[in-house]
């Protein structure tokens, strides 16, 4: 026998190994770039070669089967391994360049207007952002880092605090008639912009809520504008459509600039989600993840001690 009959084909072991991963022929072939079709494919080829099933297909997904639970790890084992030999090859460009990835607002409102100081304190290092609602499979990919907003706690990854969050009504002053200052009270006429979105924080609070936590009546509040990110939602509101309770952190820069401002006395709102930096554990870093993650560290240092100030 050919010693070559006993090595599963890799392609089918690498999708094999998305597929038990994410449960999901369907996310498998997201993360790989393939169709769904060519994931059943591997899947069946694999099978073949096993001589029975490695999956069970349920309603929405699909679970490992007994000999799929037996593979599991060693296909797993052997993805990770690939993945280092692939780290080891490029290991002199990974000195030189950082991969970055950031939900889409966050990366446009508060890190891209900020990287330039990155490139000035260092020339010769290649930055890489990739903005995206999903989290990483840091497994499959050469992201470095993943900044994510949410409650902390992330299993199996080493993570970070960078800063807290908070929420503040904002506009254009050219809504206010250039108005130095409201009341609450004065803001029940007004347009209104809000965000429904993957990157909605539980804590912070809605239209809705906001005005019944004031003891104000609305009848039209849930009308206005609606934006899946917290970025679309400041550029309307910078663009003079309406209120929104925008993230402070997100909305710092065009309130710096005059694009924005808060029309209200009240201090913001501390929210309950924070911004998180995490990666791999055991991850070994070069040059250029090195001086990225001083260089945010300060920069968030700073973002933060200025929020504290400010609520």
């Amino acid at each position: 026998m050919d010693e070559s009959d006993g090595i599963p084909p890799f392609q089918s072991v690498r999708v094999f190994e998305a597929a038990a991963r994410t449960g999901s022929f369907a996310r498998a072939a997201d993360e790989l770039g393939v169709s769904a079709g060519a994931v059943s494919q591997h899947i069946r080829i694999l099978e073949e070669f096993a001589g029975q099933p490695l999956f069970r297909r349920l309603g929405r997904g699909v679970e490992l089967t007994e000999a799929g639970k037996a593979a599991y790890p060693r296909a797993s084992a052997a993805m990770a391994e690939m993945l280092h030999a692939g780290r080891a090859m490029r290991a002199k460009l990974r000195s030189r360049r950082v991969a970055i990835s950031a939900a889409p607002s966050f990366a446009s409102k508060w890190l891209v207007p900020r990287l330039s100081g990155f490139q000035d304190a260092y020339p010769d290092f290649e930055v890489r952002l990739f903005a995206d609602t999903q989290l990483v499979e840091f497994a499959g990919s050469d992201v470095d880092f993943a900044i994510r907003y949410g409650p902390g706690g992330y299993e199996g990854l080493h993570y970070e605090r960078l800063m807290s969050e908070s929420v503040a009504v904002v506009c254009s002053p050219r809504l206010l008639n250039g108005a130095a200052s409201v009341a609450a009270a004065d803001l029940v006429s007004l347009p209104l912009i809000h965000e429904d979105g993957p990157e909605r924080d539980p804590s912070c609070p809605t239209w809705s809520q906001w005005f019944a936590a004031r003891g104000l009546r609305r009848e039209d509040v849930d009308r206005g504008l609606r934006f899946n990110q917290s970025a679309l939602a400041i550029e309307a509101a910078v663009a003079g459509k309406g209120l929104v309770l925008a993230k402070r952190q997100l909305a710092a820069r065009d309130i710096d600039n005059g694009n924005l401002f808060a029309p209200l006395a009240d201090p913001d709102a501390p929210l309950g989600f924070a911004y998180w930096l995490v990666w791999p554990r055991g991850r070994r870093f070069e040059a250029a993840q090195s001086a990225f993650l001083e260089w945010l560290r300060g920069e968030t240092g700073a973002a933060d001690a200025q929020l504290g100030e400010g609520i």
